[in-house]
């Protein structure tokens, strides 16, 4: 591994581990709706100027298929995913809505064996029933937590489910796309449709902007901006699997700050679910690498 991928990997951790408080904290000014359309809006034309960059160094052309496609990851990820996301955070504890969506790579494994036909390996298999253990005791259906809902936890496994399908119809034209184009694309196309389901239901766009200014240009240019520009130097400069680390030292970090910032209360069951969430995330890493190489 390069020198130079663990401050990516680590900026990245950081910054989506701030991501649910910030989410919250500007949910409580703004409409969910609206917060996620300019939170990917912002981040989308964020990431162009890179993304330009790549298709110039990849020399891609893109067709009428190609934006078609691109529209649907797009839809996928915002109006479905990313919107269900920020309607669970305020519904649920940050903690909570952090570490249920690192278990995305859960449901990316599930959809990539029916759509993509990739094999679930024994320990994949070990990862995924400890994963869902550890939602078990995050959620503690037998006696929710105060600050959590029923209603939230489903808004927020909806949000990971839409997300793990997102990830895995991602994959599919990438390769000829480009990871950063992809995702510059699909978050402008996602957040465009958003925006006309917005304008139908006579959800705010513009209003309360400039009273939350700062908090929306943290989470628009440096949560998902720089978040994700961050994310994509860890790959080039190592591979999938390892930058995907960020995503499993995420849920060690999202909650301290729920707990310095919101004063959300960590009792032993939300300890118990880290743990075998973050266990299981790492037997799915070692997998993949073990099937690397």
């Amino acid at each position: 591994m390069k020198k130079k991928v663990l401050p990516y990997i680590f900026l990245t951790a950081f910054l989506f581990g701030t991501m649910e408080v910030a989410l919250k904290l500007a949910g409580s000014e703004m409409d969910s709706f609206q917060l996620t359309f300019l939170r990917f809006m912002i981040g989308g034309i964020f990431l162009i100027p890179f993304a330009v960059k790549e298709n110039k160094k990849n020399k891609v052309r893109l067709h009428y298929k190609d934006l078609a496609w691109v529209l649907l990851l797009g839809i996928l990820c915002i109006p479905l995913s990313m919107l269900f996301f920020q309607l669970g955070i305020m519904r649920s504890n940050a903690s909570t809505a952090a570490v249920l969506m690192s278990v995305s790579p859960f449901f990316t494994t599930i959809f990539a064996y029916f759509i993509l036909k990739e094999k679930i390996s024994k320990s994949k298999i070990a990862g995924l029933l400890i994963g869902l253990i550890g939602i078990i005791f995050m959620i503690r259906p037998w006696d929710i937590q105060e600050g959590n809902t029923f209603t939230g936890v489903v808004l927020m496994i909806l949000a990971t489910a839409f997300f793990g399908l997102y990830s895995v119809a991602g994959k599919i034209k990438i390769e000829k796309i480009g990871i950063i184009t992809q995702t510059c694309l699909s978050f402008i196309a996602g957040s465009l449709v958003l925006l006309v389901i917005m304008i139908f239901m006579g959800r705010p766009i513009l209003m309360g902007i400039l009273d939350n200014l700062m908090m929306v240009l943290y989470i628009s240019v440096f949560v998902t901006g720089f978040g994700y520009y961050f994310y994509f130097m860890a790959i080039k400069n190592s591979n999938a699997t390892t930058a995907s680390m960020a995503f499993f030292i995420k849920p060690a970090i999202a909650p301290i700050f729920a707990v310095l910032i919101l004063k959300d209360l960590l009792l032993w069951n939300t300890y118990v679910g880290i743990v075998l969430i973050l266990s299981a995330s790492f037997i799915s890493l070692m997998s993949g690498k073990s099937r690397k190489a």
